[in-house]
């Protein structure tokens, strides 16, 4: 049976709320595991690779499990960062990779290398939807599905609202496009954004419209994968809410909204948007 984990952020929640400073490791690890989220995701570049494997106790003592994005800033620094992640039990390594050829001509030919490498070592890996990365821009992402037919997506489309400034509704152009982006994701991850902002506040009211089209592209993806998954697969949601500047400030410094509850909030939406699809699929069964 197909099923869904949501994994928390150790970066998102390090600093959650911003008055306590950043916290211990071990704090963040508790409450992930108390709240029962499936495990924790770390966003290593090579320097802190030893850092992280430090922690490795801690996920088998709490029974959490681990992903990892990944950050090499050149061709050759994805090796150590793609044994790191199967060192530490990922299901895949998320590669937001700060390396930029102008064109999908220059692209290409790294992700073909970085997907060898990957073979090589036995983890699967995925590319997330990010900026100020390889798949900064969703016209070039489209370009490269194109030309890589096994490159697979993770699906942070806050990154690309945001990108392109699709208003509000979306499109049916934007709409189409974002499709073919999510028939290529085999993972997602959780924040809101505006055409403006990267990651906005949950419960003001002007932010609503917004949280309708997220939830409308989480049922699509989700809806996309369960189509083409193996009845044992498991897809795996991500809650992502980052610290200032991605949260939004006041004067004082004090972020507007609580990111720890957001994220208890997103994780709400998206299990009920799978128990809906869950539904769906009986009732087709039954009819």
């Amino acid at each position: 049976m197909q099923k869904l984990e949501v994994y928390q952020s150790l970066w998102g929640m390090q600093t959650c709320p911003t008055s306590e400073g950043q916290r211990p490791h071990e704090e963040v690890f508790q409450q992930a595991a108390s709240e029962n989220y499936a495990g924790l995701c770390l966003d290593p570049g090579v320097s802190q690779i030893d850092e992280f494997l430090a922690l490795k106790p801690l996920y088998k003592q709490l029974n959490l499990g681990c992903l990892v994005n990944v950050f090499p800033n050149t061709v050759a620094e994805m090796r150590p960062l793609l044994e790191f992640s199967k060192e530490m039990g990922a299901p895949y390594a998320n590669v937001i990779a700060p390396v930029f050829p102008m064109n999908v001509e220059g692209a290409v030919p790294i992700i073909r290398t970085w997907l060898d490498m990957a073979d090589d070592i036995g983890i699967p890996i995925k590319f997330e939807t990010h900026r100020d990365c390889i798949t900064n821009d969703m016209f070039m992402t489209l370009q490269l599905l194109d030309a890589i037919p096994e490159m697979r997506l993770t699906a942070d489309l806050s990154h690309y609202c945001l990108n392109r400034e699709m208003s509000a509704p979306i499109t049916d152009e934007n709409q189409a496009w974002v499709q073919r982006l999510l028939e290529r994701s085999d993972s997602f991850q959780g924040r809101v954004s505006s055409h403006e902002q990267i990651q906005i506040a949950l419960h003001f009211p002007q932010n609503q419209k917004w949280i309708a089209i997220f939830k409308d592209w989480w049922k699509r993806g989700f809806r996309s994968w369960r189509a083409r998954s193996a009845e044992d697969d498991t897809l795996i949601f991500l809650c992502e809410l980052g610290p200032p500047e991605y949260a939004f400030t006041d004067a004082d410094g004090k972020e507007l909204s609580n990111r720890f509850e957001e994220a208890l909030t997103i994780r709400h939406w998206v299990e009920n948007i799978w128990a809906a699809l869950e539904t769906e699929v009986s009732t087709a069964h039954n009819s």
